[in-house]
């Protein structure tokens, strides 16, 4: 990362550390950085913006204030999105301004992570199949019956 790059990352550290849920981790992520608390990430820079995390439940205020959607072309040339939304140009101005969208994400983190312990996969008992008695042709059968006439 370059010194603009930290300049930017410390800046969107600052206006999310309204939340006061927790110290705010940032960790590099794939040429950007991922802001999370107690491991959960609410937010993420790339392409030079601040993204926070959407879901069903507050994708519509995003949207309202034309918000966009992160989307990235993959290695197999198809668009893709991510529920990540940008933030109102008016909330990088201040941690103030900032704090109403930051809860939006990290609710969202929140229910992200509620949602992953509510669908581990139970433990399905292993089933002990036993081999099944071999058949017996007709033609073992009559080599059986010559034998025990014998």
């Amino acid at each position: 990362m370059s010194a603009k790059d930290d300049e930017f990352r410390d800046y969107c550290l600052e206006l999310l550390s309204s939340l006061r849920q927790g110290d705010i981790a940032a960790k590099k992520m794939f040429g950007g950085v991922s802001f999370s608390i107690d491991g959960k990430t609410f937010s993420i820079i790339a392409f030079d913006e601040l993204w926070l995390k959407v879901d069903d439940e507050n994708r519509a205020a995003f949207e309202k204030a034309k918000c966009r959607i992160f989307t990235y072309e993959g290695k197999d040339s198809v668009i893709r999105t991510m529920n990540y939304y940008t933030v109102p140009e008016a909330a990088m101005e201040s941690a103030a301004l900032m704090r109403p969208w930051a809860m939006l994400g990290w609710e969202a983190a929140l229910r992200a992570a509620a949602n992953k312990t509510k669908k581990t996969p139970k433990k399905v008992p292993t089933k002990v199949v036993e081999k099944p008695a071999a058949k017996t042709t007709k033609k073992a059968a009559k080599k059986s019956a010559t034998k025990a006439k014998k």
